[in-house]
């Protein structure tokens, strides 16, 4: 190979790299799919555990067990965030009045 022959070989490669488009790293632009709300990723939660206990339990309880644990399920998941609500609303007001009564000083009594 002749030093001409690597330099024609290299100008080509260049020339190459030069003339295609860069490889895009960026993978944070490209989703490929949008996040869900609360009533999808709910309603997937209880379908993958109806599938679940039908595939574990669909011989000794019959072919409906799936089904019934799907609804039982996405109920239960739904009545929980109620109550989680619930009980947010109640623990503030809780941590407010305890924060009040330890910060608030009272004025003292002169004798």
């Amino acid at each position: 190979m002749s030093l001409n022959n690597a330099e024609s070989d290299l100008d080509q490669v260049i020339a190459r790299m030069k003339s295609e488009r860069p490889a895009v790293l960026n993978f944070s632009s490209v989703s490929a799919r949008p996040e869900p709300t609360l009533e999808e990723a709910r309603g997937e939660l209880a379908s993958v555990i109806g599938h679940l206990a039908h595939t574990i339990f669909s011989k000794k309880y019959g072919p409906l067990v799936g089904t019934v644990t799907k609804t039982t399920a996405e109920t239960v998941l739904k009545s929980a965030e109620e109550n989680l609500y619930r009980a947010k609303g109640d623990a503030t007001l809780v941590i407010q009045e305890l924060v009040d009564r330890v910060f608030t000083s009272k004025p003292s009594k002169k004798k």
